[in-house]
């Protein structure tokens, strides 16, 4: 029997956000691997399988298990929350068998399901931030050069683009938001709407919303499972929301017009 091996985004957290796709795999397949967070998300689709449960920074070794598994003929979904091809591990996979001399076409049956990135999440629980140009970059640096993803966060900040933060903090990280926040007012307005969003869709959620100038104040909301959203030049707050304009305004007149009988 031919095994499988689904690369599977759950989403943020709740299955009202899990793709139908999602649930179909992660039925369909008799072995679960995934970091235990993640795993922890899907327990209640998951009963009666086969798990392994893995620690954060055990990526490379779920990989090669995950695969070692759909070699022997299993089912295997390898679960992610988010979308797994977005700071997930469908990159560690594909380097992996790429490595091996892989073919698609002939070799391992591999597919990815992709789900809600925080991206979508977060934008979706204050307003309509990302609707034009905008850029996402992580602050994580155990895999990255600090050097590298401050030359990634300047060139947005140059840009103008809209800018999600990934990762900005963690117990051993603290400066890198500090120094990504000094770098942003070299090029925006102290008043630039920025949201923190904190376990979006999860039982420990919370919404912050504040601006450049203020954002240090927060720190206790940061954190791995974070997301933070600084707005650009056209960017405003209305009502605890923020709104980053298309661009209607320029070609359109976008009041109700007047309907005479």
């Amino acid at each position: 029997m031919a095994g499988k091996l689904y690369i599977v985004g759950v989403g943020p957290g709740h299955h009202d956000h899990m793709t139908f796709r999602a649930k179909q795999v992660i039925e369909e397949s008799g072995t679960i691997v995934g970091y235990s967070t993640y795993v922890n998300l899907v327990q209640d689709l998951i009963e009666g399988k086969d798990i392994h449960r893995y620690d954060m920074t055990q990526e490379v070794e779920r990989a090669h298990q995950c695969i070692k598994l759909a070699k022997e003929g299993k089912i295997v979904s390898l679960v992610s929350s988010g979308d797994p091809g977005i700071y997930g591990m469908a990159g560690l996979i594909f380097e992996i068998l790429a490595e091996s001399g892989w073919n698609p076409k002939t070799g391992l049956d591999v597919e990815i399901v992709p789900g809600v990135s925080a991206l979508n999440s977060c934008a979706s629980l204050i307003g309509s931030p990302l609707m034009t140009d905008f850029a996402v970059v992580s602050m994580s640096d155990l895999l990255v050069p600090w050097e590298v993803i401050v030359k990634r966060v300047e060139a947005a900040a140059q840009g103008d683009y809209v800018i999600v933060i990934y990762n900005p903090s963690s117990k051993k990280r603290i400066h890198q938001l500090q120094d990504t926040r000094k770098l942003l007012l070299k090029y925006r307005s102290p008043n630039t709407p920025v949201a923190i969003i904190k376990g979006a869709y999860r039982e420990s959620e919370s919404i912050t919303m504040t601006d450049l100038e203020h954002m240090e104040e927060f720190a206790d909301k940061l954190g791995m499972i974070s997301t933070v959203i600084v707005g650009n030049s056209s960017t405003y707050n209305f009502n605890d929301l923020m709104i980053n304009p298309r661009g209607y305004k320029s070609k359109y007149n976008i009041q109700e017009p007047n309907v005479q009988n």
